[in-house]
């Protein structure tokens, strides 16, 4: 089949004194935004480009057609398709939510405490009916207080525009006006008389929190907090012991909180404390005290604790360690839970509040796993909470523990229909050095079978971005590949926080290079020690994790069978430079500021993947994106693509599969998610001749 071709159009851009020609620049379109809600806007031309991509990569991976349908029989065969969360129990009710064999979409259910007559009160598959969309995204369900009416808000394109409905349980019917272009956030106020939430701006950036009144159908919401900085989004939540409400404003480094009483008529947000660059703070409340989870003074964060908001006076509550990364607190009414993250495993501590003992969670005899906690019900008069955990090998298993008595009891565990034998797998955690001889943690799940004598391929996961860790979770998809002999690594390469602040902070700015170093020591690491030999192993890695791969693509494609790149953010140079996209001003900390700072500019135009595209051979390469991504734009995928086949010279396969209706997450409902994987893996197994 002809490979698709995307007209050059040179065009000459300069900063900082430095001039380059970008072939393909001519696609960005400036009213970009407005075709992320309505793709009847999109230029035709690239439209045809697009639908012809989509075609050639059709006709690749047509051999692997019944490997696909193959692969999603699995997947989906591993899932107990009518499934049922554990119960949550509120004042008057106990919710949980149900998935069927059919739908593709949850059931929130209830019931009054201590009867049986089961309510239904959303269906997302008749949602989506009704509403006759092919996209369906659910931003936030929430019921109010008083148990009378439920709060939706949802995305039809993709675009992460989520408009607000609150419709009265009972009769079904919507009792205010619909508020549309927000971030999906609901919360209701304890009377039920209105709902926060906040609202985007024409950069599709939250930095405005308004009330509406619940009946509401004409007046304009209340304006009750405004970031006037356009790097800081901002949210509203309700404190754990429900006696305020919390602002939250703040980009990716920095942080600033405001409280307001529960009970004010007439909401006036307070400032804590005042913002300093660098330092985040989150403050918490329970019990008359308050708790403050920061980095001022403590890298990788401590928790400090005052009697007073009004007169602050912050005293250690929990005191900081070197790259041990301190979380936050869950309270009840005797018990306060923490976690803390240390060398890529996290752990949960319990602290007895009145005799002020404190140990550690531990209900694994695995070394790796991945523990979690959840609330049993809104009243905290209890020992009671749900404690769970999954390991690579592990499925989740989930106890009712009684903090007092130390008694638990299997409530629910993952089950796997078609049979799982964790005893088949192997986990490993090992550490390797890096280019400057930083020990990287690295996580390796294996079958028992497969053979450590370099003749395996291995999958190679990565992110490193945001401060993001990727945690050595249970997968049930991944055993797909693992049980036909492909090796899954995890590398927990810096720029993420698996080792705490530091770990991150030598990840990003100026050191993002190490993140880059750090996944191609991970590649030459299991080739040295025979997991998989040089040109078997496949990277993987998505959004961030996508500029992860463009870069070390460009850099070492001699260690790779071949990369599967999800809505990569690989033309990064040009987004850093364009401050109206959606995310990019609020990424200075992370990425740095190229049009402001020449520093930052040589910096990226060094490692941009887009920019660093050579002739030479590359590897086999995948690359999906959606229509509708406002994070990363399907610009960015379409020019690297378009640039690619220009430069390469060899004839591995290079496709690039558009998603029509589709945003930064993918396609939307349960068999949606598992077609997406089913294409990647069967790529990975056609390019592994493991057809």
């Amino acid at each position: 089949m002809k490979i698709p071709y995307l007209k050059k159009k040179p065009e000459l851009k300069s900063c900082h004194d430095v001039t380059w020609e970008d072939n393909y620049s001519w696609i960005h379109q400036k009213n970009i935004l407005e075709v992320l809600r309505d793709k009847n806007k999109l230029l035709p031309e690239v439209k045809d480009y697009l639908e012809e991509e989509n075609k050639y990569t059709d006709y690749h991976l047509k051999n692997t057609k019944p490997l696909q349908k193959k692969l999603f029989d699995e997947i989906k065969g591993r899932i107990k398709l009518d499934d049922e969360s554990l119960l949550y129990k509120d004042h008057t009710y106990e919710y949980w939510t149900k998935t069927t064999k059919t739908g593709n979409y949850s059931i929130k259910l209830r019931k009054k405490i201590n009867s049986d007559l089961v309510e239904e009160i959303w269906n997302g598959d008749k949602e989506k009916e009704n509403l006759g969309v092919e996209y369906f995204g659910v931003g936030d369900l929430e019921v109010s207080n008083n148990d009378k009416y439920l709060g939706y808000s949802l995305d039809t394109k993709g675009s992460e525009y989520y408009t607000i409905s609150i419709r009265n349980i009972e009769t079904n019917k919507i009792i205010t006006k619909e508020i549309s272009e927000t971030s999906g956030g609901i919360t209701f106020s304890l009377d039920d008389k209105f709902i926060f939430y906040s609202k985007l701006d024409e950069n599709h950036r939250a930095r405005k929190i308004y009330r509406h009144e619940i009946g509401n159908f004409k007046n304009q919401d209340q304006l009750i907090f405004e970031e006037k900085n356009e790097a800081f989004t901002v949210s509203i939540g309700l404190s754990s012991d429900e006696k305020y409400y919390f602002i939250n404003t703040s980009d990716h480094n920095t942080s600033e909180q405001y409280y307001f009483n529960v009970d004010e008529k007439n909401p006036s947000p307070k400032l804590i404390m005042k913002r300093e660059k660098g330092i985040l703070y989150s403050v918490s409340s329970w019990d008359g005290k308050f708790y403050n989870h920061t980095n001022k003074n403590a890298e990788d964060f401590k928790i400090d604790i005052s009697n007073s908001l009004t007169l602050q006076e912050w005293k250690t509550f929990i005191p900081p360690r070197d790259e041990v990364l301190i979380g936050g607190l869950t309270f009840l009414k005797d018990w306060i839970i923490r976690s803390e993250t240390s060398n890529a495993l996290d752990k949960l501590f319990v602290r007895n509040i009145t005799s002020d003992l404190e140990e550690e969670l531990i209900f694994s005899n695995e070394n790796i796993y991945v523990p979690g906690i959840s609330l049993v019900q809104r009243d905290r008069n209890t020992n009671k909470l749900y404690l769970g955990y999954s390991s690579p090998k592990t499925p989740s298993r989930v106890y009712l523990y009684d903090l007092h008595n130390k008694s638990k009891k299997l409530v629910k565990e993952q089950e796997i229909p078609s049979g799982h034998n964790p005893e088949n797998y192997i986990v490993e955690r090992v550490e390797y050095k890096s280019h400057d001889g930083r020990l990287v943690p690295l996580t390796i799940t294996r079958h028992k079978k497969t053979k450590i004598d370099g003749s395996a391929n291995i999958l190679l996961y990565g992110y490193g971005s945001y401060g993001s860790s990727m945690s050595p979770n249970f997968s049930s998809t991944r055993l797909s590949l693992i049980d036909r002999d492909i090796i899954w690594a995890t590398a927990h390469i810096r720029g993420g926080m698996e080792k705490g602040m530091k770990w991150w902070k030598e990840g990003k700015l100026t050191n993002k290079k190490n993140t880059f170093e750090d996944y191609i020591f991970a590649a030459k690491y299991l080739i040295n020690n025979k997991y998989s030999s040089k040109g078997k192993i496949i990277g993987m890695g998505g959004s961030a994790g996508g500029l992860l791969m463009g870069a070390v693509v460009n850099q070492a494609p001699e260690l790779f069978l071949g990369i599967v790149m999800a809505v990569p953010f690989v033309d990064s140079l040009t987004t850093n430079l364009d401050h109206s996209l959606p995310l990019t001003v609020g990424e200075f900390d992370e990425f740095g500021n190229a049009q402001d700072n020449k520093e930052h500019f040589d910096y990226i135009f060094s490692y941009a993947p887009y920019n660093n595209i050579k002739k030479m051979d590359y590897p086999h390469i995948l690359i999906t994106t959606s229509l509708s991504d406002n994070r990363v734009l399907f610009d960015e995928p379409a020019k690297f693509t378009a640039k690619l086949r220009e430069y390469k010279t060899d004839n591995n396969l290079l496709l690039l599969k558009t998603e029509m209706n589709a945003g930064h997450g993918g396609k939307s409902g349960r068999d949606g998610a598992i077609e997406e994987i089913a294409i990647d893996y069967a790529f990975a197994l056609k390019i592994s001749e493991k057809i």
